[in-house]
C-alpha cells in the first residue's frame, strides 16, 4: 500500500502556512524622503558636469561683474563731457553701480536652468530613471527632492557670486569715484531677489527636463521661453504683443528690484505671482506625467 503525499503543514495546524506576499512583504513603500534627499545629493555634488556647471556660473558672475564695473565707471567717466551720457545717468537716478554685482544674471540664469534641465533629463536618455524609480516607486519623492536640491544650490550659489562680483568691482568703481554700497537695502534686494529668479529658472528648466525627457529639446525649449520669445515679441509691433511681454518670466525680475515703479510693467505683488505661476505650473505637470508616463 503506498502513502501519497500530503501537506502537513495543511494537517498540523501549529505549522505556519508560508505567506503568499513572499518577501514583497518586507519591501514598504521605499526609502525615506531624507535617504532619498541624500542620495539625490551626493549625485548632485559627484557629477563632473554638474560642478563644472557651477564653477561657470561663478566665474561668468564674476566676470561680468568686472567687466560691468568698468564699463559704468568709464561710462560716468564720459559723461562729464558728454551731455547725453549726462542724460542717460540722470534718468536711471544717477546710480549706476547698483546693478553691476547682478549684470551676469541673464547668463546665470542660462546655465542653472541648463542645470535643471539636465539634472532630470539625464535619468532618462542614460536609463538611469528605472534604476532611480525602481529605489523610489511612488517617483514624486525623488523629483521633489531633486527640485529641492536645485533650487537651494541655485539660490545660493546666485547670491555667493553676485556678492563676490560686487567686491571685485569695488575696487574698479572707486578708481572712477563711484560708490557702491554692497550693505545698502536697494543691493541687498537686488541680491535677494535675483537669486530667487535664478532659482526659479532652475526650477522651470527642472519641469522641462522632466517633461520632454530629452536634454537638448529642454534646453532649447528654455532658451525659446527666456531669450527668443522676448526677443521676438519686441519685433513685433502693438499693444498685444507689448502687453504679453509683461508676462514672461524674464521680465518680473525689473519690476520687483526697481526703487519706483516703472511705467508699462506689473506691480511688484503681480510680477511675483506671474513668476511664481510659471514655477508651480510645469512642476505640477511634470509631476503628473512622472506618474502617469512609463519610465
Amino acid at each position: 500500500m503506498t502513502t501519497s503525499n500530503v501537506n502537513t503543514s495543511s494537517l498540523n495546524p501549529s505549522t505556519p502556512a508560508p505567506s503568499r506576499r513572499g518577501t514583497a512583504a518586507g519591501v514598504g513603500p521605499g526609502p525615506s524622503f531624507l535617504r532619498v534627499l541624500n542620495s539625490e545629493f551626493i549625485k548632485f555634488r559627484t557629477l563632473t558636469s554638474t560642478l563644472i556647471l557651477l564653477a561657470c556660473t561663478l566665474l561668468v558672475m564674476v566676470g561680468f561683474g568686472a567687466l560691468t564695473g568698468w564699463g559704468t565707471g568709464t561710462f560716468a567717466e564720459q559723461a562729464l563731457s558728454d551731455p547725453e551720457a549726462a542724460a542717460a545717468i540722470a534718468a536711471q537716478g544717477g546710480d549706476l553701480a547698483i546693478t553691476v554685482p547682478t549684470s551676469g544674471i541673464a547668463f546665470a540664469q542660462l546655465i542653472l536652468g541648463s542645470l535643471g534641465v539636465l539634472l532630470m533629463s539625464s535619468e532618462f536618455t542614460t536609463g538611469m530613471a528605472r534604476s532611480t524609480f525602481a529605489a523610489v516607486p511612488k517617483r514624486l519623492p525623488a523629483f521633489v527632492a531633486k527640485l529641492i536640491v536645485v533650487v537651494v544650490a541655485s539660490f545660493v550659489l546666485t547670491a555667493v557670486s553676485s556678492f563676490l562680483a560686487g567686491l571685485v568691482a569695488l575696487p574698479i568703481l572707486d578708481s572712477y569715484d563711484l560708490k557702491l554700497d554692497l550693505a545698502s537695502s536697494q543691493s541687498v534686494k537686488l541680491l535677494l531677489v535675483s537669486s530667487v529668479y535664478v532659482a526659479a529658472v532652475a526650477a522651470i528648466g527642472l519641469a522641462l527636463g522632466s517633461i520632454i525627457r530629452n536634454s537638448a529639446g529642454g534646453i532649447m525649449s528654455l532658451v525659446g521661453l527666456f531669450f527668443v520669445a522676448p526677443i521676438a515679441l519686441q519685433i513685433i509691433q502693438g499693444d498685444v504683443a507689448k502687453e504679453i511681454r509683461k508676462y514672461l518670466p524674464g521680465n518680473t525680475v525689473e519690476p520687483m528690484t526697481a526703487v519706483k515703479h516703472l511705467p508699462d510693467t506689473l506691480e511688484v505683488w503681480q510680477a511675483a505671482l506671474v513668476l511664481g505661476a510659471w514655477v508651480v505650473v510645469p512642476v505640477i505637470l511634470a509631476m503628473v506625467l512622472l506618474k502617469k508616463r512609463d519610465v
